[in-house]
């Protein structure tokens, strides 16, 4: 969801480019530069591994989908002129272990609460059976994300 921001890239056609850079700085801490004008956060596994300094991956993978849901669903509910006042929304992510004995995220739950009173937006119902599709970051988690991964080493050389 949502138009050109600081770090995304316009490509051709319909096509944008979001680029973030992480740096390690100590342990499991972790630096997340998202481009000119955002400020930057620390991600940081919570102990034992690291020291909590910041939210887990799993933690920032709720907040994109919790972001970009409620910006959505403003943007649907806008199309009728409606303004759902201050939304909060509470996204619980649920990490269990699969057959490898790997930690795997299995079940994402998002819980919006409208600000404004729900017979005070035009078109609700029909803003509500759509907002779901608006939202680029939960849709493409559904549908499962194609990851490409490279390793390089400290002179550019492909590792993997």
């Amino acid at each position: 969801m949502g138009g050109p921001r600081e770090g995304r890239q316009k490509g051709s056609g319909m096509s944008e480019t979001t680029c973030v850079t992480v740096t390690r700085e100590d342990r499991f801490r972790f630096l997340i530069d998202f481009g000119p004008g955002v400020p930057e956060i620390v991600g940081d596994e919570p102990p034992p591994l690291g020291s909590g300094a910041g939210p887990s991956p799993e933690g920032l993978l709720a907040a994109a989908v919790a972001n970009c849901m409620c910006s959505s669903l403003v943007f649907a509910l806008n199309k009728f002129k409606g303004d759902p006042g201050r939304l909060t929304a509470t996204a619980t992510c649920k990490t269990e272990r699969n057959e490898s004995n790997r930690l795997r995220v299995t079940h994402i739950r998002l819980d919006i609460a409208l600000g404004a009173p729900p017979d005070g937006l035009p078109h609700l119902d029909r803003a509500l059976a759509q907002f779901e599709e608006f939202c680029t970051v939960s849709q493409s988690v559904r549908a499962g994300v194609p990851l490409t991964v490279n390793v390089l080493g400290p002179d550019g050389r492909t590792l993997k």
